[in-house]
């Protein structure tokens, strides 16, 4: 006779499946993190200065003068109690939840603020800092957005560091030309896609291996724009002018402390940037071309037998996501009001490609990554403003570092689609 398992025992036995190896990685991340806190508690002395609003905000929030050593005491006690259940959960093979995770560097990233400006007299510009972060992060997530249309389709996309290059470069060419930024905006998009279309051309059409391909496109746009700064652009000021996109401030809403001069005094840019990842979104998961990007993606043969243009489908999300990838290099001439120079995109294309990964070839996981990584990157240069005791070469790193300890530690299980990389038919 057999006996059914009650619903209560039947959900502890599911709840620990003893055949489930132990992951002790989030646990073993969170006693870092209170070990550095702690170590940040005995060296942190004085107090730090927060600067929550600037001078164009409606409502003055004052400078906040709180004590290091308190704040980060207190941070230590909330990432010792998110450790300890994290052990919990990992002894129960239980998967760590996204908010404890989250919390875990939100206590880090307080701790390292208040004792970086511990003792200082000047302030750390909370606002800045995150004004600063979604600027920088504009480019990772366009750059981002086009590897996962383009992987999406099963297309793997390494020239995005040459798209993000090739639409800074003719961005500030074109703006300088017209002696109009808004031309410039235009002129990026068809840069990326002309390096899209020769990744499709060499890697679908001839089938050689996209890595390949994609790294050779970001060494043949690298040299190619050098070769034409060091020829034209640096003998005629005309053609390599410093111009800036204005900011469009949003009515009323620019004026609220804190939020207000992060997210709605900005660029037309930035907005364009929260309009393609809501979009995109949308769009790949609640829509028949989302639908159809997923299959060739996933499985490309099945795609095919049902009709779908594997090939064409393939070509057209590499020019969406050159174009999106051109955009997002607009960011360093005419997003940035700086002239064009030799590698002005400094490796963003690699970090979006990790800001992809992370996000696990999802719009809104990629722009959470990219924001990770542009707040690394305006930590570090705020903390080489206000006198922080890390020396400036490690400072530098903070961006770079955080990109290899992101992807390698909290990637988890995530999986690439099934078909990426492979030629068709």
């Amino acid at each position: 006779m057999t006996v059914a398992a009650s619903p209560v025992l039947r959900k502890s036995v599911d709840d620990v499946d003893v055949d489930e190896p132990l992951d002790l990685k989030a646990p073993v991340i969170g006693a870092v993190v209170v070990a550095l806190e702690i170590l940040m508690a005995v060296f942190g002395r004085g107090a730090t200065r927060f600067q929550l609003s600037t001078g164009a905000d409606l409502i003055q929030i004052p400078v906040l003068d709180l004590p290091a050593r308190r704040v980060v005491v207190v941070m230590v006690v909330a990432a010792g109690a998110i450790t300890a259940a994290l052990c919990a959960r990992a002894l129960r093979r239980a998967a760590a939840p996204v908010w404890m995770t989250l919390l875990l560097g939100l206590s880090f990233v307080v701790s390292f603020l208040t004792w970086a400006g511990a003792g200082r007299s000047s302030v750390v510009p909370l606002v800045t800092i995150l004004s600063s972060t979604l600027a920088l992060s504009v480019p990772l997530v366009f750059g981002g957005l086009a590897g996962v249309v383009g992987e999406r389709s099963g297309t793997i996309n390494i020239a995005i560091e040459g798209q993000l290059l090739g639409g800074a470069f003719l961005a500030a060419v074109v703006a300088s030309a017209s002696g109009s930024p808004w031309a410039g905006l235009l002129a990026a998009p068809p840069a990326g896609i002309l390096v899209a279309l020769l990744l499709a051309l060499f890697g679908l059409k001839y089938r050689v291996n996209q890595i390949v391909v994609g790294v050779v496109l970001n060494v043949l746009v690298s040299g190619l724009t050098g070769f034409l700064f060091s020829t034209v652009l640096s003998d005629s000021g005309s053609l390599n002018r410093a111009m800036r996109l204005p900011r469009l401030p949003v009515p009323g809403l620019s004026h609220v402390p804190v939020l207000g001069p992060v997210l709605f005094n900005q660029t037309i840019l930035v907005y364009a940037m929260y309009a393609a990842v809501g979009i995109l979104s949308l769009m790949l998961f609640r829509s028949r071309w989302g639908l159809r990007m997923r299959a060739v993606g996933e499985h490309p043969r099945a795609a095919d037998t049902v009709g779908i243009a594997v090939m064409r489908t393939r070509v057209n999300n590499l020019v969406l996501g050159g174009a999106l990838a051109g955009l997002g290099g607009a960011f360093f001439t005419v997003g940035s009001g700086l002239s064009f120079t030799k590698g002005i995109s400094a490796g963003n294309g690699y970090i979006a490609l990790a800001a992809m990964i992370l996000g696990a070839w999802n719009p809104l996981g990629t722009l959470w990554a990219a924001l990770l990584f542009g707040f690394a990157t305006s930590v570090g240069q705020t903390l080489s403003v206000i006198g922080s005791p890390i020396p400036t070469n490690f400072i530098l790193m903070i961006p770079y570092v955080v990109t290899i300890l992101a992807v390698a530690g909290f990637v988890g299980r995530v999986r690439p689609p099934a078909a990426e990389g492979v030629p068709y038919p």
